[in-house]
């Protein structure tokens, strides 16, 4: 199939797609004598792997160690926990940094008059005033 129809199959636009390759996440896509790009069920179902790994909010050096843990048929479990744990832990670290956010958000529109006073206190939080 061609590059649109892998990116129809697997989810993932061309340019991604196209991304991918550039950076060896994926292999390069065999070539067909006219020099499009070919792939193979194998190749989308990759494609697959990696979509659902970046929804997941894997980084691309994750998705790297995961895409070579699932090709190896000698992998250890543990490993691939390891991976996940530590993702996990990155997770919640950007979950307490969103929530002290909303908080301070949250704090300073409540101090906010919100009408046609040019005093505000978001204005005067971003500006580095107490």
């Amino acid at each position: 199939m061609n590059i649109g129809e892998a990116a129809l199959a697997s989810g993932v636009n061309a340019k991604m797609i196209r991304y991918y390759e550039s950076t060896g996440l994926v292999p390069a896509a065999r070539r067909s004598v006219n020099g499009y790009r070919v792939y193979s069920s194998a190749d989308v179902h990759t494609l697959r792997f990696v979509k659902r790994a970046r929804d997941l909010g894997f980084s691309m050096a994750q998705i790297d160690q995961l895409l070579q843990l699932w090709q190896d048929p000698h992998r250890s479990s543990a490993e691939v926990k390891r991976v996940a744990s530590e993702h996990i832990t990155e997770l919640q670290q950007k979950i307490s940094e969103l929530e002290s956010m909303k908080r301070t958000l949250e704090h300073l529109a409540q101090h906010c008059h919100g009408d046609q006073r040019p005093e505000c206190p978001i204005i005067e939080d971003l500006a580095g005033r107490e």
